[in-house]
């Protein structure tokens, strides 16, 4: 009759070391060099000129910075296409574009509507004024 099979941490336990060989090479990143770009060239082969000789020079040390995402305004924006789905929708003749930041051209516009908005890309003025439109400034 075949047995289950026992997990490995289940046979390790009668173990001291857990299958890590020695009881320190299981702490931390001493065993391994150290963390990240510790370790390189900074004990014994620093003469070594393998890293250095790859051309990259920037290998060693900080450089450049990390702009906070934070700080990165993307701005809102809504195309002529999705206007004119709410306007054929809700019927309306006025739109209020004002929580949006630009509209832009993409798709075409239907009827005659009055848009306000904080701006406009030069397409979406001229097919809004095509159709006998008014994009307005809030």
């Amino acid at each position: 009759m075949p047995t289950n099979k026992r997990k490995k941490h289940t046979k390790m336990r009668a173990k001291t070391t857990h299958g890590y060989g020695s009881m320190k090479k299981n702490r931390g990143a001493g065993n391994r060099g150290g963390r990240g770009m510790a370790g390189t060239g900074k004990r014994a082969d620093q003469k070594k000129p393998s890293i250095l000789a790859s051309g990259d020079k920037r290998y060693y040390g900080s450089f450049g910075f990390s702009r906070p995402q934070s700080k990165i305004n993307t701005p809102k924006i809504i195309n002529l296409s999705k206007i004119d789905e709410i306007i054929l929708k809700t019927g309306a003749k006025e739109f209020d574009a004002c929580n949006y930041d630009k509209v832009l051209g993409t798709g075409t516009i239907s009827q005659k509507v009055k848009i306000i908005a904080k701006s406009y890309s030069k397409l979406a003025k001229e097919k809004i004024e095509k159709v006998g439109g008014e994009a307005a400034i809030c």
